[in-house]
Formats: structure tokens, C-alpha cells, sequence
């Protein structure tokens, strides 16, 4: 997802709703979601080893949530889908 589109997904109540909360009020998915987007609009010598570590737990994530594969109906609707929105992945879309 580019920064504007996961921005605009991360102030939907969809985004807001889907995920684990870790004793706060945001989801660890929506806040890595806006963390997202703050390296992503990073020029790349801006970048920090925070923000690879970052990208890298991202990486991680999506890739064990895809191998789950979502479930078998309504994928569109789904927190699975959902869920991998937050962390910048919409596996409806060819990315």
C-alpha cells in the first residue's frame, strides 16, 4: 500500500476495530500501521536501524499471516484482511 492509501485506511473504524490491543487503546497492527507511513515518507538517508528493524518485523508479519491464507469466504470483509492492512499489506491487491 503507498503512504496516502494506508493513511486513509489507518482512519477507518475498520482499521481501528481489527487487531490485538497490548493494554492500550490502539492495536499493535494500527500503531505499526502509522509507523509505516512515517517511513515510508522517510527519504532513504533519513532511514534509521529503527526503521529497517521495523520494516523487517512488517516483512515478517505479512508473510506468516499470508501463509495462512485468510479465510475462505468473504476475504474482502475479513480482520484477516484487515489485520494485514494495518501492517501495509491489502492481499486483494497485486502489490
Amino acid at each position: 500500500m503507498t503512504p496516502a492509501s494506508l493513511d486513509t485506511w489507518l482512519n477507518t473504524d475498520d482499521s481501528r476495530e481489527s487487531g490485538w490491543k497490548d493494554g492500550g487503546d490502539e492495536t499493535i497492527g494500527h500503531h505499526s500501521g502509522r509507523r509505516i507511513v512515517e517511513i515510508k515518507r522517510k527519504k532513504k538517508d533519513e532511514l534509521t536501524q529503527h526503521d529497517y528493524e521495523h520494516m523487517r518485523k512488517v516483512i515478517r508479519f505479512v508473510h506468516r499471516h499470508l501463509k495462512q491464507g485468510g479465510p475462505k469466504d468473504d476475504k474482502e470483509h475479513s480482520p484477516w484482511r484487515h489485520s494485514l492492512m494495518n501492517w501495509g499489506h491489502d492481499p486483494l491487491k497485486n502489490n
